[in-house]
C-alpha cells in the first residue's frame, strides 16, 4: 500500500501547487469553477472558507505528515475479507469528512459515503486529484447509494442525529460523532498578538465547526479591553448577510430578555456555562484558579474537541490546522477501521 501513500502526498503536491500558482495548475479551470460553485451551493463557504480548508488538508497531505503518521498503524496490502465502509459526513464547514474518507482508503476498505447536501462538490475533486495518480484506488470510493449494506459505520452529527444512527446502525461496528466544542483558557497575560491568534480560532468558517473557539475561560477580573482592538482584524466577517443576521437577531434577543453582553458591533461575549454558542456569539466564564479551571474542564473533557491556550498543546491560531493524526473526538479512526474483519 505503500503506492496508494505515495499517491496521497501526490494529491497534497498538487493542492499545494493549486494554492500557490493556481494559474500553472493542470487542474485551473475546474479550480476557479469549484470555488464558485461551492459558494452557490453553501452561501457560507467563501472563496476564503474553501482554501482555507484545502490549506489544512494540502498539510495533512504532506511528506513529512503522512510520513510521521503512517508509522503509527500497519498499511495492509489486502484484507482478507473486502469490508464497505459507510461515512454520513458532515456540512458544517467545507470537506469536513476528508479525513474519514482519507483513512478508509488507507486501510484497504471501500468507502461509501454519504455526502452532506450542503457540501457536495468539493469531496468529488479530491477524488479526481486522487484518480490522476491511483485510478484503482479512487474507485475503491463512492459518494452514491445509500448505507444499508455497509459493513461498518462512521457517523458525524449532533446529539440528537447519533441516536438515528443508533437506531439504524447501532448493530454494526460504529464510530458515532456527536457535538463536540472547543474552548479557550486566558490568563489576562496574552499580548495583542496571542489574542489576534485567538480570533483566528473564533472566527474561521464564521465559528460553525467543532475546532472553533466557541467559549473563553478567564479569570476572575478579567478585563476585555484588550480582548476587542485585537477581534476588530475580523471586522469583514460583517460583509457575510448570513453572518450579520445572526449577529442581529441574537443581538435582540439579549436586549429584550434584559441580559448583559459585550459587543464590538460584530460579535458578541456572554457570560453563560454552556460550551455551545450561537454564530456571531462567544460564552465565557470565571475561573478562581488553576485547580478550579482543572476541575471545570474535566467535568467537560466528554464534550470537548480542542482546549486552547498559549502555552498547550493547542496554541493560539492552531485550531484549523490540526495534524493528520488528530482524530476527531480522540478516537483513533485507523484503529477502529483495522479491527473490522
Amino acid at each position: 500500500m505503500a503506492d496508494l501513500l505515495n499517491a496521497w502526498k501526490q494529491v497534497g503536491s498538487d493542492l499545494q501547487h493549486l494554492l500557490e500558482s493556481p494559474d500553472s495548475s493542470p487542474f485551473a479551470g475546474e479550480w476557479q469553477l469549484l470555488l464558485t460553485k461551492a459558494n452557490q451551493e453553501n452561501p457560507w463557504f467563501g472563496k476564503n472558507e474553501v482554501i482555507t480548508a484545502f490549506k489544512g488538508i494540502a498539510h495533512m497531505l504532506s511528506k513529512e505528515s503522512l510520513d510521521k503518521w503512517s508509522h503509527s498503524f500497519t498499511l495492509k496490502k489486502t484484507n482478507k475479507v473486502e469490508r464497505v465502509v459507510g461515512v454520513i459526513m458532515a456540512g458544517n464547514i467545507p470537506m469536513a469528512g476528508f479525513h474519514d474518507m482519507l483513512c478508509v482508503s488507507l486501510s484497504g476498505h471501500r468507502l461509501q459515503a454519504k455526502l452532506s447536501s450542503d457540501d457536495s462538490v468539493l469531496l468529488p475533486f479530491m477524488l479526481k486529484l486522487l484518480a490522476s495518480h491511483h485510478p484503482e484506488a479512487a474507485s475503491r470510493i463512492s459518494f452514491k447509494g445509500n448505507l444499508k449494506n455497509a459493513d461498518a459505520i462512521i457517523a458525524t452529527g449532533s446529539n440528537n442525529t447519533s441516536r438515528y444512527f443508533e437506531y439504524y446502525f447501532g448493530n454494526k461496528p460504529h464510530i458515532f460523532r456527536k457535538n463536540r466544542n472547543s474552548v479557550a483558557v486566558l490568563t489576562g497575560s496574552e499580548n495583542e498578538y496571542d489574542l489576534l491568534l485567538l480570533g483566528r480560532d473564533i472566527f474561521t468558517y464564521y465559528g460553525m465547526g467543532c475546532r472553533n473557539v466557541s467559549k473563553l475561560y478567564v479569570p476572575k477580573g478579567y478585563s476585555f479591553d484588550n480582548f476587542f482592538p485585537a477581534m476588530q482584524h475580523y471586522a469583514d466577517v460583517m460583509q457575510h448577510n448570513k453572518y450579520m443576521n445572526n449577529f442581529d437577531y441574537n443581538s435582540a434577543v439579549y436586549l429584550l430578555n434584559t441580559m448583559k453582553f459585550l459587543t464590538n458591533n460584530f460579535l458578541i461575549v456572554i457570560e453563560d456555562t454552556s460550551l455551545h454558542s450561537p454564530v456571531s456569539v462567544v460564552h465565557f466564564e470565571y475561573y478562581e484558579n488553576e485547580k478550579e479551571l482543572s476541575t471545570k474542564l474535566e467535568m467537560v473533557s466528554d464534550q470537548l474537541q480542542c482546549i486552547v491556550s498559549k502555552n498547550g498543546k493547542v496554541g493560539f491560531g492552531q485550531t484549523q490546522l490540526p495534524e493528520v493524526s488528530d482524530y476527531a473526538d480522540g478516537v483513533d479512526t485507523m484503529q477502529f477501521l483495522q479491527s473490522i474483519e
